[in-house]
């Protein structure tokens, strides 16, 4: 295999059918997401099988486009890595088996990818690229490479990882109900806002004043670095009943409910990332931070942890806002790194719903290929 492969990734994990082409691990040739926000919009938040027969209808088209836009043929391809989970199921599966059945008709070699992994990649492409966005004093954010922390923040998932130059990433904390995103979704259909929630609730807040109602900060008074969000919802859910519902709330009472509600969030996120770089830049050398997820494409979030670090003496990256959500430039990245490693993975790579950071389900654990994109991060 050369030097700098190309590689096709796959992402499927969720209502996104994406599919990017890579040479290298940086080399961004092609970026292709197709999304499903008209399908669900209806139901206020993702219906798997309403997501698993789209992607069905599209991946061929998706994956058909990618190399398109690349300006390649499938011949020249020198591997393919697919999200193998977490996820859904049946989304996974779409994107898994098209790639496995394309990876081994035309003899290529192919890797599962975890999702999470495939994001914190994401902010290391975004530096390569300069087109991360980093702290004051940055331009547009140093290089980022382990060891640092990452927030891991979407509809998913909430979690802090200690970032390893070596051996699999540690977990910090996380959350121990709902994700900040799947909060984001929830309370937008309370406030009657349209699905995707977070974008809408980001978008109406910018009307409002944060300071209107002093919504509760999650685990504010307790130690640890554990994320929860159901109470926050709640606690909106009962501020809307007391002010007579939905539909007795003016237009400034709205957006006052939705500042409220993305400050008590945000405010969450950073002072528990504060504590967290706290922990680590006492005990060891690291010195940044790395956002990442669809909630860190929120701009009051970007704003107060740069804000945390440049008080804290900490580098806060985030990915352009295009690789923030799920994208398959994730995947393709971190699949490379695995694929000149000459880590394989075979016909009987399985979907895994539920897989821990760091850990990969679909390998032998005692094999030499146990590994992940984050291990030994390629230069």
């Amino acid at each position: 295999m050369p030097d700098l492969p190309l590689v096709l990734g796959i992402e499927s994990s969720c209502d996104e059918m994406a599919a990017a082409v890579l040479r290298g691990d940086f080399e961004i040739l092609s970026s292709v997401v197709h999304g499903q926000a008209d399908v669900h919009a209806p139901y206020g938040g993702v219906v798997p099988e309403l997501a698993s027969r789209d992607h069905v209808r599209v991946v061929a088209r998706v994956v058909e486009k990618a190399l398109e836009e690349a300006g390649i043929g499938a011949d020249e391809l020198d591997g393919v890595a697919m999200t193998a989970g977490p996820g859904l199921v049946g989304s996974l599966l779409v994107g898994l088996c098209f790639g496995k059945a394309f990876a081994y008709a035309r003899g290529l070699p192919f890797v599962g990818v975890h999702h999470l992994v495939g994001h914190l990649v994401a902010a290391e492409v975004g530096t390569q690229h300069g087109r991360a966005s980093g702290g004051e004093g940055t331009g547009d954010g140093g290089q980022l490479a382990p060891p640092y922390v990452g927030l891991v923040v979407s509809g998913g998932h909430t979690a802090l990882y200690q970032v390893n130059p070596e051996g699999r990433p540690g977990l910090l904390g996380e959350t121990r109900d709902d994700a900040a995103g799947e909060a984001f979704d929830k309370v937008a259909k309370l406030l009657g806002l349209a699905y995707p929630g977070g974008p809408a609730i980001s978008k109406l807040a910018r009307e409002g004043d944060p300071r209107a109602i002093d919504f509760p900060r999650p685990m504010s008074k307790r130690p640890g670095l554990d994320f929860s969000y159901s109470g926050l919802k709640t606690a909106v859910s009962v501020e809307l009943a007391r002010r007579g519902g939905l539909d007795a709330l003016g237009p400034g009472e709205c957006a006052d409910l939705a500042a409220s509600f993305e400050a008590a969030v945000v405010d969450s996120l950073v002072a528990r990332s504060v504590r967290a770089m706290r922990q680590c830049m006492t005990n060891t050398d690291v010195r940044q931070i790395a956002v990442v997820g669809g909630v860190a494409a929120n701009d009051r979030l970007r704003e107060e942890m740069r804000a945390a670090g440049a008080r804290e003496g900490f580098e806060a990256i985030f990915p352009p806002m295009d690789l923030c959500t799920d994208n398959a430039v994730m995947i393709a990245a971190a699949g490379s790194r695995l694929l000149s490693r000459g880590v394989r993975d075979d016909l009987c790579l399985e979907a895994f719903s539920r897989v821990p950071l760091g850990e990969t389900p679909w390998r032998d654990p005692e094999s030499a290929d146990a590994v992940t994109a984050l291990d030994q991060a390629s230069p």
